[in-house]
């Protein structure tokens, strides 16, 4: 399954202006929403190109509440996102295969529900959501000592990176256990 996710813009709540309104709503009736990471909305679709497709015709509201719409597809990665713009080339088979993995965006995963003033321990109940990497995630497992399992983790700060040797390097504008790395085109990469 491909999964989509919407990062709403941080002056929204992203899901109340999606299902607010008619068209988006009617859109999205037939998949099981998620939120992945906090102020998001993640769905799982049958290809790649149908991810596109719903992006497409979603547009409108993308230009307006989205910052950025993230496809993680299982036969390009397992576990990083491609940017919509990536998603759309590599569906049209326009891009050359050693430019998937080349340019990167990297954002930091603050635990959900972090509060500055506790030294940033999260607090909150168990959720039963999507993990950074789009596969399912619920509750802590015993022995488990991840901070983000209260609760979607929120993106922060993207970085820019190239990847050399095979790598991604590290994520260093906050102190972050976990990041969320995803691909982008040449031209976003440059712009």
């Amino acid at each position: 399954m491909t999964r989509v996710c919407l990062v709403g813009a941080d002056d929204v709540n992203l899901r109340y202006e999606l299902l607010s309104r008619e068209t988006a709503r009617d859109a999205l009736a037939t998949y099981d929403l998620r939120e992945p990471f906090e102020n998001t909305v993640g769905l799982a679709t049958v290809s790649l190109g149908a991810a596109v497709a719903l992006l497409n015709d979603l547009n409108w509201y993308l230009v307006r509440f989205v910052d950025e719409a993230m496809v993680l597809e299982p036969s390009v990665s397992e576990t990083e996102w491609l940017s919509r713009d990536l998603a759309t080339a590599v569906r049209d088979d326009t891009v050359e295969p050693d430019e998937i993995d080349r340019f990167c965006k990297i954002y930091g995963l603050e635990p959900a529900n972090v509060d500055d003033s506790d030294g940033g321990k999260p607090d909150g109940d168990d959720f039963d959501g999507d993990g950074p990497d789009g596969t399912e995630r619920g509750g802590v497992a015993e022995g488990d000592d991840r901070t983000d399992s209260t609760g979607p983790g929120r993106l922060v700060e993207p970085m820019y990176v190239t990847r050399t040797g095979g790598s991604v390097p590290d994520y260093d504008l906050r102190d972050v256990e976990e990041t969320v790395v995803e691909r982008v085109t040449k031209s976003e990469f440059e712009g």
